[in-house]
């Protein structure tokens, strides 16, 4: 999907692409943990509380974790930026066991598929703060 929102949004000059699924788009950039170079990655936001917000770490309900999720767990330092926004420098930090009980949800709600990638794995998805 990253490739099909780099595209969309070079097509039209930045006009298109920064939302899927009635979620606005945003572009993470991490750190890398092995190359200590940017790394960025589109992603969608089911939640926002306040200024902070929320992204999910499921990767299509595959069993390992996202590498931006792993880049970022070890240097938690980001940048995002939305649709027609500055890049802001934010810190991620993964939601405790309670915030994701009370968020998960939610998160179903905004988009239905995030249950099926809860259940093609064993692994729990981590839903991730961007504060």
């Amino acid at each position: 999907m990253n490739t099909v929102h780099r595209v969309i949004l070079s097509l039209s000059g930045g006009r298109l692409g920064w939302d899927a699924g009635n979620m606005p788009v945003l572009e993470l950039t991490t750190t890398g943990r092995k190359s200590g170079k940017p790394r960025s990655v589109m992603l969608t936001s089911p939640i926002q509380e306040g200024e902070s917000i929320v992204v999910v770490a499921s990767r299509g309900g595959d069993d390992v974790h996202p590498a931006w999720y792993l880049n970022l767990v070890e240097n938690p330092r980001v940048r995002v930026k939305f649709k027609g926004g500055p890049t802001k420098e934010m810190t991620a930090r993964t939601a405790t066991a309670a915030e994701r009980a009370r968020l998960w949800p939610i998160v179903e709600q905004k988009y239905k598929g995030y249950a099926g990638y809860q259940q093609r794995t064993d692994r729990e998805i981590p839903l991730v703060f961007l504060a």
